[in-house]
């Protein structure tokens, strides 16, 4: 079995759990919610921009320990999850007693008076959220992807179930009075969604307990100041990333021109649009599961360079193929969100090719976690932040919602180029860039050709289908024809 091959095998395993758990997210927290609130847009935006702060506080509070564990497991495993889950467990707990405290005036600075109880839900999401993530980096680094997938599956199960329990059956139970009346928060349908939230995150963390049990209390203070030394500049690149990821529709909120209200409407109806270029992000996010375990473990091999380099291009092909496909059957995809919900998709384009980028930088910025050099993985984050934020603040005043769309592709460009030049200096991998370039530039080609297409065919629903599956299928058999050595080795087929 090819190393390439079995990347994609461990890929395809922790897609599966990843991908099947944000699907089954996905109908519920973008396609459901987005009808639950279909004649309240501003809670939908509510709902996306408080879980941007908890995207933030868990980069903090977790400090990158579970990339920190790939890279000091294999010295002395017991010792690293030790240490690893005392530091999160204090950090944690002084999180939330000062979220307690403070609670009121958190409130009062996000603009959401009077929603102290949810914030503090949120809190418990991020307290049980940070303990589990050592137990699920453990089950990565020994190589346990299916039991990785149970766990993670069983999570967004539960947070389905206490959610649609508490939103759709609890109103019923209550009406009779009684022991359920007491629980009832008529109109309040987020304070639900944080509550399943929380409650999964505590199931989910009482499974991972026994993968954690009977660890050497030992501590070694010169050991754990190296770890910090590692994991801390990634703390900033991870902190960053949610920015550059999930911050425009805390801009939108008090940069575009109208009422808080308003702005977190027109900001959840772009949240919604990019929840469907998101559907890129998943298989993503699903290969960073299995590649950085794997990058590691193959470090010292004398091809490695050049395996990084297939992995790259294959990914760069799978990711292009994807985003051309979500665009040809972007008619069918609307239809996952309310109907108030899609004006908002010629956002789309735009943030798919962001997130084909942001992609790629994660297969071009390995570099600086093999070479021990993540203070460059900072600063490369941080001259994406800058993009983000003035980006953000430029073009929503000239461009409104598009304008944080444009930033996004602006910001995730910049990050791939510096990467890769500053990659070549300090751990040279010989990437195909003229063919990783030209099957990104192939895919926008066929999509502005489907787009004039469109508008010679008119509003023929099934017409337009049948040309864009034309289209999808000649540039899946011509990337067939150029890259079959690539794909044999992805699919582990040597002849």
């Amino acid at each position: 079995m090819t190393l390439i091959r079995k990347l994609a095998g461990e890929t395809a395993i922790y897609g599966f759990s990843y991908i099947l758990s944000r699907i089954l997210h996905y109908v519920l927290f973008t396609s459901y919610l987005t009808y639950v609130f279909n004649d309240q847009l501003s809670k939908y935006g509510i709902y996306r921009d408080m879980y941007f702060y908890v995207a933030i506080v868990l980069v903090i509070l977790t400090f990158r320990m579970e990339t920190t564990y790939f890279r000091y497991a294999k010295e002395d495993r017991a010792k690293v999850t030790t240490m690893s889950m005392s530091f999160l467990l204090l950090l944690a707990s002084l999180f939330v007693v000062a979220l307690w405290i403070f609670r009121g005036d958190v409130a009062d600075w996000m603009h959401y008076e009077g929603m102290t109880t949810h914030l503090m839900l949120l809190g418990g999401v991020l307290f049980f959220d940070v303990l589990s993530s050592v137990p699920f980096a453990s089950l990565r680094q020994q190589n346990r992807p299916w039991v990785f997938l149970a766990l993670k599956m069983g999570s967004i199960v539960l947070n389905i179930v206490f959610v649609l329990f508490f939103i759709e059956i609890l109103p019923h139970l209550s009406e009779g009075g009684g022991f359920w009346e007491q629980f009832y928060r008529p109109n309040d349908q987020l304070f639900y969604v944080f509550l399943g939230n929380m409650l999964a995150s505590l199931f989910t963390f009482l499974g991972l307990l026994p993968f954690i049990k009977g660890q050497s209390l030992e501590w070694d203070f010169t050991f754990f100041k190296r770890m910090l030394s590692y994991s801390w500049p990634l703390v900033i690149v991870g902190f960053a990333g949610v920015i550059n990821q999930s911050s425009y529709i805390t801009f939108q909120k008090y940069i575009l021109p109208n009422d808080v209200t308003t702005n977190l409407s027109d900001g959840g109806v772009f949240a919604a649009a990019a929840s469907l270029a998101l559907l890129l992000n998943l298989f993503t996010v699903a290969f960073n599961y299995a590649a950085e375990p794997f990058f590691f473990a193959h470090k010292d091999r004398d091809d490695s360079r050049q395996v990084y380099a297939d992995v790259a291009l294959a990914f760069t092909l799978v990711g292009a193929t994807m985003m051309l496909f979500i665009l040809a059957y972007m008619d069918v995809f609307q239809l996952i969100l309310g109907s108030n919900f899609r004006a908002g998709l010629y956002v789309v384009p735009i943030l798919l090719l962001s997130y084909l980028l942001l992609g790629i930088y994660y297969n071009l910025s390995a570099w600086y976690k093999l070479a021990d050099k993540t203070r460059w993985g900072a600063w490369i984050a941080i001259g994406g932040v800058v993009i983000t934020v003035v980006g953000n603040i430029l073009l929503i005043q000239r461009m409104e919602v598009i304008g944080s769309a444009w930033t996004a592709l602006a910001c995730y460009l910049f990050m791939c180029v510096a990467s890769y030049f500053q990659g070549q200096k300090y751990f040279p991998i010989p990437y195909k860039v003229g063919r990783m370039i030209g099957w990104i530039v192939l895919a926008i080609l066929i999509y502005l050709l489907m787009e004039w297409m469109r508008g010679w065919i008119g509003n023929q629903f099934v017409l337009i289908l049948l040309c864009n599956s034309v289209f999808v299928a000649a540039f899946l058999l011509l990337a067939y024809r150029l890259e079959r050595p690539l794909i044999r080795q992805v699919l582990g087929r040597t002849n």
